[in-house]
């Protein structure tokens, strides 16, 4: 999960993962008190974390206290790496492939690691307690082949915002439930003149499947049904010529298939687009800047049925290696505490993993309205270890279905995901 500072997680230098694994002062990421990680079967005192870099002014902070307190409660050392998101995938991979995998890892993919057989499951390092409190829907989506191994940090749900300026200048009095509504709307915030944009649409590689799923979800599409890919059916060929349709009628923004999240953002934050679909870290922006006079509604659906939406998490996965068991659930029973985990998702500002986070933050009226979907909404499938290739394929082509065939585009990415699932 990015915020609106992060770019899309790229590749970097193999090398890397070699500098990785030389931080850390002298004794190194588990390590037993005489030597080599567990190569005697000692437990070890000494846990490393790689953990991705939300923010550059909280998520080091955090971590760095967060490993004071675990050692002050624990007796366990708490080594810290933290990364930057256009780094990380390639540099923890180049670990594991050289076999220096952190005890913690966080990332946004689990599966095809639970896959090999390298992760830890819920059973083993997770207190029954915590795994109670988390939320449901996240526990689903952490789960592979019936054991949980995706235990999440912290989430983000999407909503519909609009900028409430353009919509009384355009006569509009209030937010689209249908997709038919969203088109004239669109239309009318377009005749204003001057630039404006009736609907901000992202489909450049940053985080085109974001953005789809958002409109797949709200027409009864999904990525797949009952275990088998269903991208190409006729509901989600639905939903992509419905957006061709926008991009074609000029109620978007020019190029939307090399828009990014991002690029979409800033049209909004600068007045420039009158609807888009954002998140609680976007709504900070806005509060900060004061700018927009902004409003937040569920996202419309093709037939006005109940709103429904992508909730994304990351993951803090627990890699098997020798003697590090306790030290390992220690961490997580120490990170789940409301005080620690509701801390670091309120410093970040995003939203909660745990039922009890729920409450924590129910208080706060500007996460109402994604509050109330949380516990309900839908993920991509993570839980399917395809799922790292399928996305990148998605973020790579679905944009070029706005010049082309919504139909064949999906078509294409249907058997890319039965090529590799």
């Amino acid at each position: 999960m990015r915020s609106t500072k992060k770019s899309v997680v790229v590749a970097g230098l193999a090398i890397a993962g070699l500098a990785l694994g030389a931080c850390g002062g002298g004794t190194g990421a588990g390590t037993a008190p005489g030597g080599t990680a567990g190569a005697t079967g000692e437990e070890v005192k000494t846990i490393k974390l790689v953990a991705a870099e939300y923010s550059k002014d909280n998520t080091k902070a955090f971590w760095d206290a967060f490993a004071k307190t675990y050692n002050e409660k624990t007796g366990y050392t708490l080594e810290v790496q933290v990364v930057s998101w256009d780094n990380i995938d390639q540099q923890s991979s180049t670990m594991i492939q050289n076999n220096q995998a952190p005890d913690i890892l966080n990332l946004n993919a689990y599966a095809s690691y639970a896959k090999d057989g390298l992760l830890y499951d819920s059973d083993a390092v997770l207190p029954a307690v915590v795994k109670d409190d988390i939320l449901d829907t996240f526990v689903k989506y952490g789960t592979y082949q019936g054991k949980f191994y995706g235990f999440p940090d912290l989430s983000s749900a999407r909503a519909f915002f609009y900028n409430k300026t353009l919509f009384q200048q355009a006569g509009i009095a209030a937010p689209p439930k249908t997709w038919a509504e969203l088109a004239v709307d669109a239309k009318k915030i377009t005749a204003l003149g001057g630039g404006k944009v009736g609907y901000a649409l992202p489909l450049g590689p940053e985080e085109a499947q974001g953005e789809f799923s958002m409109w797949m979800f709200n027409n009864g599409g999904d990525w797949k049904t009952d275990g088998n890919w269903v991208i190409n059916s006729d509901k989600n060929v639905q939903s992509l010529d419905f957006l061709k349709k926008l991009s074609d009628e000029k109620l978007t923004q020019n190029n939307p298939a090399r828009t990014n999240r991002a690029d979409a953002f800033d049209l909004f934050k600068s007045g420039t687009a009158g609807m888009v679909v954002g998140f609680s870290p976007l709504a900070a922006d806005l509060d900060k800047d004061k700018k927009v006079d902004y409003g937040v509604a569920p996202f419309p659906t093709n037939d006005g049925s109940e709103s429904k939406t992508l909730g994304v998490t990351d993951y803090l996965m627990a890699f098997k290696k020798p003697g590090n068991e306790k030290a390992v659930k220690a961490f997580y029973n120490l990170y789940y505490t409301p005080d620690q985990v509701n801390t670091f998702i309120k410093s970040e500002g995003f939203l909660p993993v745990t039922k009890s986070g729920v409450e924590y933050f129910s208080n706060e009226a500007a996460l109402k309205v994604y509050l109330n979907t949380l516990p309900n909404a839908k993920l991509t499938p993570t839980d399917d270890p395809a799922w790292d290739k399928v996305k990148l394929a998605v973020q790579q082509n679905l944009g070029g279905a706005m010049s082309g065939s919504p139909k064949a585009t999906l078509d294409g990415l249907q058997r890319t995901a039965e090529s590799v699932g």
